[in-house]
């Protein structure tokens, strides 16, 4: 059963690499009333008429990078808040509700799915060494006490937009939170399921993935704070 949420529209940004398996649980578990944007960032398995033909907007972006295909969803969104989720069946984003609901009365600015693993093969451990490294270095960076660094998450688009983030890789989903902290955003950690995902993973599911994934996101938290904060404008609609 879908969640529903209140008043205002949502907009869920979906990065995807051929996911034609995964999509169709995906999708279905969009709250009511809420828009999916599925990017696509290159496959060549059919996922985007796959993804068409179930009601979902598609854009094509042709630079390969997870940040790459999260922007161009980002800025394609027309909703107030907007939501990102992956798109490989690890993450329920029905739960998004919940993070929509909080960034909507107030209680945060940015809200994150802290990843809970459900049975084996669900977070490889290379992939959790890997997020445990990146949340002590954030920690040092901010101040923050995450502890993960995960694609799921809802702010507003306005505020986000504002954040100007440029990275358009792996290091994308760290530059918001390092970026949104420097601001003095609000930031809540919310636990979420974390189940094995359909297909292989594109970015951690190696540990050469993981290390490249590392790398990208170090270089992030090497941006000089004036840098990072040069927006200001806070996470508040």
């Amino acid at each position: 059963m879908k969640s529903v949420t209140a008043s205002v529209t949502v907009d869920v940004v979906l990065p995807c690499l051929n996911e034609a398996e995964a999509l169709p649980w995906v999708l279905a578990r969009i709250p009511d009333g809420w828009r999916a944007v599925v990017v696509d960032n290159g496959s060549t398995d059919g996922s985007a008429e796959i993804a068409r033909g179930l009601g979902a907007r598609v854009v094509h972006e042709q630079r390969r990078g997870f940040g790459a295909a999260c922007h161009a969803g980002l800025t394609t969104a027309e909703a107030e808040i907007v939501c990102f989720c992956d798109c490989d069946a690890s993450l329920d984003p029905g739960l998004l509700a919940g993070f929509a609901r909080m960034v909507e009365d107030g209680a945060a600015d940015l809200v994150l799915g802290r990843r809970r693993p459900q049975g084996r093969g669900a977070w490889p451990l290379h992939a959790r060494a890997g997020n445990l490294v990146l949340s002590r270095m954030l920690r040092r960076r901010t101040g923050l006490r995450l502890h993960d660094l995960g694609p799921m998450r809802a702010a507003r688009r306005e505020a986000l937009l504002g954040l100007g983030l440029t990275d358009r890789r792996s290091g994308y989903p760290l530059q918001m939170v390092v970026r949104a902290a420097d601001s003095g955003w609000r930031i809540r950690e919310v636990d979420v399921p974390y189940l094995p995902r359909t297909g292989r993973s594109k970015v951690t599911g190696t540990w050469r993935g993981t290390y490249q994934a590392v790398r990208d996101m170090s270089r992030v938290l090497a941006e000089p704070v004036a840098t990072a904060a040069a927006t200001g404008t806070g996470g508040r609609g």
